[in-house]
């Protein structure tokens, strides 16, 4: 299991997971980690530059744009808002882990299908809000999709609709 240096830590909130050593046990991507470091650090961070994994963007920092949304026990959240702290003992999935060994994410594809990304840099958070969306709403309307709240510079919105109609219908196809 990989360990995060100590920085300077605060203790953990009352009532939240830790390893007997004090440290923080985060599962991610089906793999466990304990967090040594302060439990403050947004996930955002440990993600990034502790584990590595890119793949979630820095982008406003505030919780607004969505180009960190990662999923928190299968619910989309901001990885820049939750702290570590608050992360322990949930299963966290990136856009790193949101495909299989072998096959993409339908919706992964249906990205590609529509040809959505342009700079590409909100796209991981994009999808990993549509993922979250098409577990909540199979078959989601114009409107259910305008609701998403994740941000897009280069303005994709209407291949990002035709995206997630896209993966709406093969999921749907998938499905017994």
């Amino acid at each position: 299991m990989p360990d995060t240096p100590s920085k300077g830590a605060k203790p953990p909130a009352p009532g939240t997971p830790t390893a007997p050593s004090g440290t923080l046990e985060l599962t991610i991507n089906g793999e466990t980690y304990r967090h040594k470091g302060a439990p403050d650090m947004p996930l955002l961070w440990y993600l990034r530059d502790v584990l590595h994994l890119t793949g979630t963007k820095y982008g406003c920092g505030v919780g607004q744009c969505g180009a960190c949304t990662v999923h928190v026990d299968g619910k989309a959240q901001r990885a820049c808002l939750l702290p570590v702290s608050a992360a322990a003992g949930q299963s966290i999935t990136t856009i790193e882990g949101l495909a299989s060994a072998d096959d993409l994410h339908i919706v992964q594809q249906a990205w590609i299908d529509e040809d959505v990304a342009q700079c590409g840099y909100c796209q991981a958070g994009q999808i990993m809000a549509a993922v979250d969306l098409l577990k909540r709403k199979p078959q989601p309307t114009d409107a259910d999709i305008a609701q998403l709240t994740n941000l897009c510079r280069c303005g994709t919105y209407p291949r990002i609709r035709k995206a997630i109609k896209r993966a709406a219908q093969r999921l749907g196809e998938v499905k017994p």
